[in-house]
């Protein structure tokens, strides 16, 4: 059947493709990014494919595949090495995404130095970045002490010769800020575009797989997830790791998102200090308050993020609120979830709250989503409505329904495994739960429902 070249338009900022020429991009609303280009069609309109070759190497059963123990590199950080499975492997492609000026690049620039400095043969770590100038990051790497003379900086935007740096150093690591940064001269299209991003990221990735070489890439990442955002390249990588914080807050979450190397539910904890970030090996201790006597309003549970029990103390305050329409405030809740946690309890607990200001909140900015803390946020709002002090000791797990059952979550063991580690002595779980084996000192208080779970307190 003869064939014919059918013309159609495509936008070189985002890919979209559209029958017709239009001067500004349906999808990504950019000026003057629609071009033309040919597909090749028969008459029936069917896009045409390759004949078939030969394969080198015949397909095997699954059973035949020797297994091999992955090799892995320490980083030099444990809380790193935690949320990667144990730490790189060779060839490995990691994509560290985050919001501007959440730290991701001070994390991968003492990453790099602990790497560079580990024990035995030295290894090298180039250092390419497209945001700063050599001395600007010299002057970060001397403030947080990255100073390894094998740790090598350069500050390039074209990929060309940022593979050139690649072929002269022959690095042990390689780490790229920002991958929106770098761009290709081969292809059309602004850096930090689709396109763009895209054949950055696969050079990038054939490059260091080539070579067993793990490479590190920082993607800047906002609220709204761009378009050419890290979003965009996570089929693309071995390992998505998103770096998230509040900048009002010293606290720093590293999770891991997708990893083909291990868990894809760990999460690891960094405090941010003036010489850069610390590793914080016990979380549970920056979410909760420290005092000795028991306030109204005040409650603690036990949260699971990801393979991780953290303890989170909740804060409630009730008020009478001055106008007709009372407010609901939450930090570090989701807002929906609060508001029907809140007519639950005054339900259950048979208070007015229809005429009060109910704000909840976390210590120490942390976010928390598990409905395993629902029971703590009920028991902390009842006890600022009443001016009633809940036991120091006490620690509350479970999920309340909106008919006022609590219901159980998962990972009982852990989260009772480290309220006892902590020190608490009675601990408000859903019926039929058992405390695992090994644990001592803690009491365990089932509850059915959130009125029986006052009652018993």
């Amino acid at each position: 059947m003869a064939k014919a070249v059918r013309a159609s338009y495509k936008c070189t900022e985002c890919g979209w493709a559209g029958p017709k020429w239009v001067g500004r991009c349906p999808e990504c609303q950019a000026w003057s990014s629609v071009v033309e280009s040919g597909v090749t069609a028969n008459r029936a309109g069917l896009r045409t494919t390759s004949t078939g070759v030969a394969p080198g190497q015949p397909a095997r059963s699954v059973n035949d595949i020797p297994l091999g123990e992955v090799e892995r590199t320490t980083t030099g950080l444990e809380e790193l090495d935690r949320v990667l499975g144990g730490g790189l492997v060779a060839g490995q492609c990691v994509l560290l995404a985050g919001e501007p000026g959440v730290g991701k690049s001070t994390l991968l620039l003492e990453a790099a130095d602990k790497f560079a400095r580990a024990t035995g043969k030295p290894r090298k770590v180039l250092y390419i970045s497209g945001e700063e100038s050599a001395e600007q990051i010299g002057i970060r790497a001397r403030r947080i002490g990255a100073n390894a003379p094998t740790l090598l900086i350069a500050d390039e935007t074209d990929l060309a010769v940022l593979l050139g740096h690649v072929e002269d150093v022959d690095p042990d690591l390689l780490i790229v800020d920002s991958v929106q940064t770098i761009a290709s001269s081969e292809l059309e299209g602004r850096a930090g575009g689709v396109a763009q991003v895209h054949e950055v990221t696969q050079v990038l990735t054939r490059a260091a797989k080539g070579r067993r070489m793990p490479l590190l890439l920082i993607g800047q990442s906002t609220r709204e997830n761009s378009v050419a955002g890290p979003r965009s390249l996570e089929h693309l990588v071995d390992t998505v790791l998103t770096f998230e914080g509040d900048r009002g807050t010293p606290l720093r979450l590293l999770r891991a998102n997708k990893n083909r190397y291990g868990p894809a539910d760990e999460v690891a904890c960094f405090e941010q200090a003036d010489n850069g970030l610390r590793q914080v090996t016990d979380p549970s201790q920056l979410f909760r308050s420290q005092r000795d006597e028991a306030i109204p309003g005040t409650c603690i549970t036990i949260t699971l993020e990801g393979r991780r029990a953290l303890l989170v103390e909740v804060q409630a305050l009730t008020t009478t609120s001055p106008g007709n329409n009372p407010m609901r405030r939450t930090t570090g809740f989701d807002n929906t979830r609060t508001a029907m946690l809140i007519a639950v309890t005054e339900r259950a607990a048979r208070l007015k709250l229809w005429d009060k200001d109910v704000y909840v909140a976390t210590v120490a900015g942390a976010k928390v989503t598990d409905p395993g803390a629902d029971l703590g946020m009920c028991l902390a709002i009842c006890s600022a409505a009443r001016e009633n002090p809940l036991p120091i000791d006490l620690v509350a797990i479970g999920e309340v329904a909106l008919s006022g059952d609590v219901r159980p979550v998962p990972g009982m063991n852990q989260r009772i495994s480290e309220a006892a580690r902590l020190g608490f002595t009675t601990a408000l779980v859903p019926r039929g739960t058992k405390s695992p084996a090994g644990v001592t000192g803690l009491k365990l208080v089932e509850v059915s429902s959130l009125t029986q779970a006052l009652a018993r307190i």
